[in-house]
């Protein structure tokens, strides 16, 4: 089995034709039947189904892709590795990570970093963590940052736990309800929310904490995962909001918001690195989750 065998049937696969891929690898389209035959003999099962719409993978198929796939990583980490050797002061890092994870922790990390080495390149991938979770496992990122609701099923990961976090109900400075010393949730349920979309943690959370006091979810005003313009609204002084607590660390504009004392049921997540198993993570990988570790430290000893 020759490696441009398998970068070939990775190509078919993602331009669906022998024909299109034949284009994209600059040859012809019997070089590239020629490629997949020999992959086949080899083998000695069938890699592709063909039909009028184009071509998909077999069992077998998907199974030798799964495997180039990672084939082609190493080969990639290999090379950052060599790279890094020669010049420990640059290289590549991709993360994912959510969206205010992204505007308060990995931040805070990235510009750590930055300082110490400023050659690296961050690329960050911010979404939901089932989207996250599904670009690790296509290698589409080194590791990601993220919350989670407790151990991961997938065997496919691994987990280090970095820090606890818990959730408060946070105003403007400027608003009514920061100079109260006790708030009932119940109180704030007509008020002006801005939040994540309900299916989100904070979602869950807002749940817990309305359905604990016998209300429905409130009527939310604005819908958003940008941290930033949240920060933006509540500094109105008209809107009401629930943050990670550790937000007020990390996040510059923290002095335009309050917490406001409101108790939240069970509102606690870990917080951590996910990294696939049985993957090397690069240099550059190793000195981004140590530099994880030695800022998430403090808040690791909070009660």
């Amino acid at each position: 089995m020759k490696l441009q065998d398998l970068h070939v049937l990775m190509t078919v696969v993602q331009a669906g034709s022998m024909g299109k891929a034949a284009q994209i690898l600059n040859t012809t389209q019997p070089n590239v039947s020629r490629s997949i035959g020999e992959l086949e003999q080899a083998l000695g099962v069938r890699l592709l189904d063909r039909h009028r719409q184009g071509i998909e993978p077999t069992n077998y198929g998907r199974a030798l892709l799964d495997c180039g796939a990672a084939v082609f990583d190493d080969l990639r980490q290999g090379v950052k590795n060599i790279a890094f050797l020669s010049d420990p002061t640059a290289g590549e890092l991709r993360i994912g990570t959510t969206t205010f994870l992204a505007a308060s922790f990995v931040s805070t990390l990235v510009d750590r970093l930055s300082r110490r080495y400023p050659r690296i390149v961050f690329h960050l991938v911010t979404g939901y963590t089932e989207t996250l979770h599904r670009e690790l496992a296509e290698r589409n990122v080194d590791l990601l940052i993220i919350r989670g609701s407790g151990p991961i099923a997938d065997p496919r990961y691994d987990f280090e736990f970095l820090f606890d976090d818990s959730y408060v109900v946070a105003a403007g400075a400027q608003s009514q309800w920061a100079r109260r010393r006790r708030i009932e949730i119940a109180e704030l349920v007509n008020e002006l929310w801005v939040l994540p979309p309900p299916d989100s943690v904070i979602g869950s959370i807002v749940m817990d904490a309305f359905r604990a006091g016998g209300l429905d979810y409130p009527r939310v005003s604005v819908v958003t995962d940008c941290p930033h313009m949240r920060i933006s609204l509540l500094a109105t002084g008209r809107f009401v909001t629930i943050f990670p607590a550790s937000a007020f660390r990390f996040l510059t504009e923290s002095s335009e918001i309050k917490v406001l004392p409101v108790e939240l049921p069970r509102a606690r997540r870990p917080n951590g690195i996910v990294t696939l198993k049985n993957r090397a993570l690069s240099p550059v990988a190793k000195l981004f989750v140590n530099c994880a570790r030695e800022v998430a430290k403090p808040l690791a000893k909070r009660k």
